[in-house]
């Protein structure tokens, strides 16, 4: 008996120590579990993202429609956390109207170069023009036009061809006939188009447009990414796609696989990215897509994923699969995502925070920064009904805004959810009334007023659902808040859904409008989802 026991205790000795091994192992193995992202990585509407490296950095622009300042600049060291360094252009260079679409950064010879849309004020025709600089967080000089072509010029991509610089663009979008994508040797300097453009890719029946398109170099082709379909609003059907030829001023052959990309359930039209390669000679894609259900309310927001290559077949696919993932492993070890998405600006700078912006056509604001509070005027277009808005991008369809107003006169002064000068809603202070206003179809409105019953700063709030569902709050102590409900409405929310554009979300912010003698004051702006 006791034999026995000894045999048993024994035994259970044996079987704990040779366990401890897989424990342990199986705790560094969850020590070691590989850190994720989620897409998006650049959050809110920055559509047509363009990336680079330079030594260990990413740099990032794209797409600013009217907004101002123009084209923002984003750094990274990952490829996942992005913060804004600058703008291209913080003033509006004067021989640009409009569409500030689809920058295009390139590094040569030390020297960052963007090549980018817009339409200029002589004829109102898109074209491409290129600015260059030697510190990409001081802004660009601007050297003018380098592609006018057809009746638009629009997506520029740059490469380099065994020191050969050459152009790609899009053409004939508004013509009657396929659209091309065309190429053309650049000038040594990069300013100036050399020699008789030429027919890299022609539209077929089934892509319904073909544009956003870049090149990459592999195993002796040149490979083309460009996306197909409608690009913007509620009917976008964009995908990507792929094409390759030996040489860079051949025609192009297409993937009979394509789409590489394309839609699903969580996101919608991606498309219109760049290539970038890591030091250890990986590849990324820094693509747009809708969010499908926030959709145009967030709009085309900022996407990574790893391109990969089968040496088999000589094609890539997408790491991930034929959609876009939601989640990856980080690209680069002992990094990880920072998820902070709520902002706060407490006006305590020496001059407004970068990520405000403003529709440039219809205002020109002046901001200035006085103890601690933002006083907020500007200039107006004759046509604008909606004042003078400095706004930031919602990065998800639900959130909270709110301010304090600390002044009182005779402006409509508190926030805003904009669309355009001709599309807006908001929540003001003007004089001793609270006021609920709209502007639709370029029609301002005012659609409920309550006296303030306290002539102390006043608070103001707007809470967001699903992009457009709005409520509006005031408070005298920021603790206890009053709704304000609009009269003859058969719902607790206004109905927004009228806001966006078809190539721009709606913008949250601050407005005054009235005029420019009589300038809003507020001591904070909040922004919580």
């Amino acid at each position: 008996m006791q034999l026995r026991l000894m045999f048993k205790y024994f035994f259970f000795s044996l079987l704990l120590v040779s366990s401890i091994p897989a424990i342990q192992a199986q705790s560094d193995k969850s020590s070691k579990r590989v850190a994720t992202y989620r897409n998006p990585v650049i959050k809110g509407d920055i559509a047509d993202p363009s990336v680079i490296r330079v030594g260990d950095t990413y740099y990032a622009t794209g797409t600013s429609s009217e907004w101002a300042p123009h084209y923002p600049i984003f750094q990274s060291k990952d490829l996942v956390n992005w913060e804004q360094a600058g703008y291209v252009f913080p003033t509006t260079p004067e021989w640009m109207l409009s569409s500030f679409w689809a920058p295009e950064l390139y590094y040569h010879n030390n020297t960052f170069f963007v090549y980018y849309t817009v339409k200029r004020k002589s004829d109102g025709k898109s074209c491409i023009g290129v600015a260059s600089t030697k510190d990409i967080k001081k802004g660009f000089t601007d050297h003018g036009i380098v592609v006018e072509h057809g009746s638009e010029s629009i997506d520029a991509f740059i490469v380099n061809d065994n020191g050969q610089l050459y152009i790609s663009w899009k053409a004939y979008g508004l013509d009657k006939r396929p659209i091309e994508i065309l190429g053309s040797k650049l000038s040594a300097d990069g300013l100036k188009l050399q020699g008789q453009p030429f027919t890299m890719l022609k539209e077929n029946p089934d892509e319904k447009g073909i544009e956003g398109q870049c090149l990459v170099k592999k195993n002796g082709y040149y490979y083309m990414l460009y996306s197909a379909g409608a690009c913007c609003g509620r009917g976008c059907s964009y995908n990507v796609r792929i094409a390759r030829a030996k040489s860079i001023s051949e025609p192009f052959v297409r993937y009979e696989k394509n789409p590489l990309l394309d839609k699903d359930e969580q996101w919608m039209c991606p498309g219109h990215g760049t290539l970038v390669e890591t030091v250890d000679k990986r590849t990324f894609y820094l693509y747009h897509a809708y969010n499908a259900y926030d959709h145009v309310y967030t709009g085309r927001q900022a996407m990574i994923d790893e391109l990969v290559w089968d040496e088999a077949t000589g094609w890539p696919s997408f790491k991930h699969g034929t959609s876009p993932s939601i989640q990856a492993s980080m690209p680069f070890s002992n990094t990880s995502q920072q998820k902070s998405y709520e902002l706060s600006d407490t006006f305590e700078g020496a001059s407004l925070s970068s990520y405000w912006q403003w529709n440039f056509r219809s205002c020109s604001p002046v901001a200035k920064l006085e103890k601690g509070n933002l006083s907020l005027s500007g200039k107006i277009s004759s046509a604008n009904q909606t004042g003078t808005a400095i706004t930031i991008r919602p990065v998800k369809g639900n959130y909270e805004i709110s301010t304090e107003v600390v002044n009182q006169n005779s402006s409509t002064k508190g926030l805003v959810l904009y669309g355009d000068s001709s599309q807006a809603v908001g929540i003001g202070v003007k004089g001793d009334k609270l006021e609920v206003w709209e502007v639709k179809n370029n029609e301002r409105k005012v659609l409920q007023a309550e006296p303030i019953q306290s002539q102390s700063p006043v608070q103001l709030k707007m809470s967001v659902e699903n992009g457009f569902m709005c409520r509006f709050f005031w408070s005298a102590d920021g603790k206890k808040w009053n709704e304000i409900k609009l009269p003859g409405s058969v719902s607790t929310f206004y109905d927004g859904s009228f806001l966006p554009q078809w190539d721009r979300s709606p913008r949250a912010g601050l407005i005054q409008y009235g005029e420019e003698n009589q300038p809003a004051s507020f001591s904070y702006f909040t922004i919580k989802y």
